[in-house]
């Protein structure tokens, strides 16, 4: 397996932009195996809404966020050509030799696990890492719509540098969500997986993640 590749929900926001990077998405998997994992976006945004008014349990507000990724998955394999749903992580070399895309929807898997807390701190971005650990794909890249990571947070300092590499011990000192979500470098510490943040709306960087060469993104590494 070559990557999983999280796309956010933030770029949902963007039809024109998402739309474009489904196209890119099909290319590529014709070079590379790719597993799509899907963000959250606004069906995870309404949890959070109705979290906010009736102070959900911790692993309900978590199931329906994930539930949300679905909603995203399906919306996701309508726009990526060649795509197609799954839930078991075992059928997923059965459509790269049918030529398909898979798209993962986890909300069965996770209802299964107990790796990952269950909480706000884990959203899809520690899901697609847990992922990829799993299946032992050489990466995981996040697909959001900012460039990286930053050093701090561009919307209160717009020259803050972009950080092109970085480690999760520096992103656990932070002890705040950054372009990625709080639980995130806990899990890359102890599962090591080169995780790569790009910005979805050039997706010619993603590309370049996959074939290895220096783009304008964020590498996460040990």
């Amino acid at each position: 397996m070559d990557a999983v590749i999280k796309v956010g929900g933030s770029l949902a926001e963007m039809p024109d932009a998402l739309k474009a990077l489904c196209t890119a998405i099909a290319k590529l998997a014709t070079k590379y195996k790719i597993l799509i994992v899907p963000g959250g976006g606004k069906f995870a945004d309404v949890v959070r809404e109705y979290d906010r008014c009736f102070k959900l349990p911790p692993r309900i507000a978590h199931r329906l966020a994930i539930m949300g990724m679905d909603q995203y998955g399906i919306i996701l394999s309508e726009l990526i050509p060649d795509a197609c749903l799954t839930e078991k992580l075992e059928n997923v070399n059965l459509f790269f030799k049918r030529r398909k895309i898979p798209v993962f929807l986890p909300t069965k898997l996770m209802s299964q696990e107990e790796t990952l807390e269950t909480s706000w701190d884990v959203t899809s971005d520690s899901i697609a890492a847990f992922i990829a650990e799993k299946i032992r794909a050489k990466k995981v890249v996040l697909v959001t719509d900012v460039d990286g990571i930053f050093a701090a947070d561009p919307k209160q300092n717009g020259s803050a540098p972009l950080l092109m590499e970085t480690t999760v011990q520096w992103l656990l000192l932070q002890q705040k969500r950054t372009s990625v979500d709080k639980f995130l470098p806990k899990f890359l510490l102890h599962h090591p997986v080169p995780c790569y943040v790009v910005n979805g709306k050039y997706p010619e960087r993603i590309g370049a993640v996959l074939s290895g060469q220096r783009t304008v993104c964020t590498l996460l590494k040990l």
